[in-house]
């Protein structure tokens, strides 16, 4: 097999942080990362480097994730745009963004919050929703202007963000605000002490796109984003497996499967350092030490593939590797010090 893995924020972002990397045992990962090679690319948000592992820039996620939670083909059908609900705040005078992940949003209030907008914005679009989190907005007529993916921007400040403050969908999102403001839902999440659906973030739009050839036999995945461009470039898109040897179980000995482990990235987003130690733990026990084993084994070659603060990080190796037994194994805790003072010393990536 020639597995690839696709870990977005594998490196936790604070690298001085002793509660989080201080004491993590990580012998599977770090063995793996002595032996690999190693290289480092500018930053990219998770979303961008999943479509350019099939052939894609500029891509429209709004029409590609709602293809994998939907598996409709109606998708094909007109503008679509991600239209996730958020809640913003005022911290230091700066407005941060949290996405519904980082709040509790029933289905429900989702229903009663889209069906207003729809009623009080037909001429603009027509929202779906998927999950009390995931909204779709189908626009009535093309709209190119571009907002940043929502795990570049959640639990950040939002002044910076946008590419055109005076486009048509930015004006059009100062209504929306205005009018989320007094909306039942969230007079009424208001007086629980909830964060208010006080506006929506709008990515990734576009018609559904042809995807090129997949360089992959299948993608293995829980993220509707990447079932979705499985789908299109119509290849198998089973769930993410619990574990390597799931995997292999389940796998022909010739198979290049890309497997998307992203439990690491709502703890980053959200700021939740014991949430991402268990998630590593997790994947340390389930696919990094099992991975060491059947490395030159069941695994011909591994590409480990991670979005993280310090640049878009990617470990190779192949059967070979396992024999550079001069090769010592770091700490991860040192391994973030070292690419963090790369990084600000400039150097190359």
């Amino acid at each position: 097999m020639r597995l690839t893995l696709l870990v977005p924020e594998l490196i936790w972002p604070e690298p001085n942080d002793q509660l989080t990397l201080g004491k993590l045992t990580a012998p599977g990962f770090e063995w793996l990362t002595a032996h690999a090679e190693f290289s480092r690319l500018p930053r990219r948000a998770f979303e961008d480097t999943l479509a350019d592992h099939f052939g894609l820039t500029d891509a429209p996620f709004g029409a590609l994730r709602l293809l994998g939670e939907t598996g409709k083909r109606q998708v094909e059908e007109g503008h679509w745009l991600c239209a996730d609900p958020v809640h913003l705040r005022f911290h230091h005078e700066r407005i941060v963004l949290a996405d519904a992940g980082a709040f509790e949003l029933e289905l429900d209030e989702a229903h009663a919050i889209t069906a207003a907008l729809n009623s009080e914005f037909a001429d603009i679009g027509r929202f779906h929703v998927a999950t009390a989190r995931r909204w779709y907005l189908q626009l009535n007529s093309t709209v190119n202007e571009k907002f940043a993916p929502i795990s570049t921007i959640a639990g950040r400040r939002l002044d910076s963000d946008l590419t055109d403050k005076n486009g048509p969908l930015n004006r059009w999102l100062n209504e929306v605000q205005m009018f989320l403001h007094g909306h039942p839902v969230n007079e009424r999440r208001q007086a629980e002490g909830k964060p208010a659906v006080n506006s929506i973030w709008l990515w990734g739009g576009g018609p559904l796109a042809e995807v090129p050839d997949p360089q992959f036999s299948a993608v293995c995945s829980d993220n509707p984003l990447a079932t979705g461009l499985a789908l299109a470039a119509g290849i198998e898109a089973p769930p993410c497996p619990a574990s390597l040897s799931a995997l292999l179980a389940d796998s022909a000995p010739n198979d290049y499967p890309l497997v998307v482990l992203d439990s690491l990235l709502p703890p980053v987003l959200y700021e939740n350092s014991e949430d991402w130690r268990n998630a590593f733990a997790v994947l340390e026990n389930n696919w990094f030490v099992p991975l060491r084993a059947a490395l030159g084994n069941k695994v011909e070659s591994l590409s480990i593939v991670a979005p993280t603060i310090y640049g878009q990080l990617t470990w190779t190796l192949h059967g070979k590797d396992r024999w550079k037994f001069w090769r010592k194994a770091r700490p991860l805790q040192t391994i973030a010090k070292d690419l963090a003072q790369d990084q600000a010393e400039g150097t190359p990536l």
